[in-house]
């Protein structure tokens, strides 16, 4: 198959890039490097299999080639991002998803959408299914993220009902690994660039509040699943297991070897106090689980950050 991922050259969008090309497909790399970076893609430039085009997707997108699945992985992605490009971060979840289903309209082409667990907000319910509507405040800091997501899926599941174009949903919960950006001002990056300079690890709060954290390889299968799938409603892709912010500050001051000691902070407006999957439709439609320990994943993502510069 011929596969465009707008997004291609950012966290996830990279490694599901390395994830196609593996499995033989061809690969379209669309992304404007406002959050993703050429880096991430460098190793696979010289592929003849795989194509990079830098492209803003908010705009119009022109493609002379056919497709046979656009991936629609480009936005900002983490509170530092979105609070920096809060109206990038609308634009791409609003015109870039119009515009990418509009190419996978013209293409014939499958569609699937990356959203997110931040479409349940601050939920209400543990875990959170995917018949739960979410606990969102449209206009706080978060909402640029929150309901440009939420947005992006309506407007899917409209060319769904409408046009009957092929389309799926991932909302991905927390994921970690190699090439997360060290400024990515997420929890496990900040964690661990904190612990390897031997600086205090920033915890919010008191750091009681629940993450629920999958391996990055673990997800792309995931999405591999997903894609080949015929489901079209949305789907949770994570590990429910639970773990306390507290207590991974904790285990990277371990596993770095660090004698960094815990600064807690103030909370952020609107930080979820629970965030864990349920995973039960994942597992009984995709056959899919979370197998990655988080110990294995930790270990696996400080050599990235220890050894990246």
């Amino acid at each position: 198959m011929k596969i465009l991922i707008t997004g291609g050259a950012g966290f996830i969008g990279s490694h599901l890039c390395n994830f196609l090309i593996g499995k033989g497909h061809k690969v379209i790399c669309m992304d404007n490097l406002i959050t993703g970076k050429k880096e991430n893609i460098a190793h696979l430039l010289p592929n003849k299999n795989f194509k990079f085009i830098n492209h803003n997707v908010s705009n119009h997108i022109h493609l002379n080639e056919s497709v046979g699945y656009v991936l629609h992985f480009a936005s900002p992605a983490s509170p530092v991002d979105y609070h920096k490009y809060p109206i990038q971060t609308l634009k791409v979840g609003s015109l870039g998803t119009h515009n990418s289903l509009g190419l996978a309209k013209a293409k014939k082409a499958k569609f699937l959408l990356a959203s997110t667990s931040e479409v349940y907000g601050d939920p209400l319910v543990n875990p959170q299914p995917e018949s739960y509507w979410g606990n969102v405040n449209p206009i706080g800091p978060r909402g640029v993220y929150d309901e440009a997501k939420r947005f992006a899926e309506a407007i899917t599941m409209a060319y769904h009902r409408v046009h009957e174009l092929d389309t799926k949903i991932v909302r991905i919960f927390n994921t970690y690994g190699p090439r997360m950006r060290k400024n990515d001002g997420r929890a496990i990056p900040n964690f661990i660039t904190q612990a390897l300079e031997g600086k205090p690890l920033t915890v919010y709060g008191n750091g009681k509040q629940t993450r629920s954290f999958c391996y990055i390889d673990d997800l792309v299968r995931g999405l591999y699943a997903l894609m080949l799938s015929d489901l079209n409603e949305p789907v949770n892709l994570g590990n429910p297991r639970e773990e306390t912010v507290l207590d991974i500050a904790k285990k990277i001051i371990a596993i770095t070897g660090s004698k960094s000691k815990i600064a807690f902070k103030p909370l952020p407006i609107d930080d979820p106090k629970v965030r864990r999957p349920d995973t039960a439709k994942a597992k009984k439609a995709l056959k899919w689980s979370a197998t990655v320990s988080l110990d294995k994943g930790l270990k696996e993502t400080v050599d990235f950050f220890r050894f990246s510069g």
